[in-house]
């Protein structure tokens, strides 16, 4: 998936709530990391993979490779049978704010009411919450 690099080259690879849990995400972000993630220009490239059919623009966050208890919980729940989006239910309702099971609660939502006046709804609130930088925990 690729993105704007917006940490340092030596930053521990952790998805994002495991290293507010150890330590602070924002000590590893560059000079422009910060503004680049608070209004999600490092998400522009992965416009590439939906183009190419890897991704589409809505639908579940695509997990880290060592997010194991997302991938685990994701499976269960068949939320993995859906292609990872840019944007989901889950990031306009919470973004880093939300658990891991709220996350997989949230995609089974989705899978289960995906329609394309939702994904509308999901477009126009990704929109806003971008605008207010809602959800970002850093």
């Amino acid at each position: 998936m690729p993105k704007f690099r917006s940490m340092k080259i030596n930053t521990p690879a952790l998805a994002t709530h495991l290293m507010n849990q150890n330590n602070k995400v924002s000590q590893h972000l560059t000079p422009i990391g910060r503004f680049i993630r608070k209004t999600s220009i490092d998400e522009l490239p992965q416009l590439w993979s939906v183009l190419r059919g890897n991704m589409s623009i809505v639908g579940p966050r695509p997990a880290l490779y060592n997010q194991n208890d997302l991938i685990a919980l994701r499976t269960t729940a068949g939320v993995d049978q859906l292609l990872p989006g840019i944007t989901g239910w889950a990031q306009v309702n919470g973004r880093d704010d939300v658990s891991i099971q709220q996350k997989v609660a949230l995609d089974q939502y989705y899978l289960a009411h995906q329609s394309f006046y939702l994904d509308c709804y999901i477009l126009y609130l990704t929109a806003l919450r971008v605008v207010k930088s809602a959800g970002v925990s850093h």
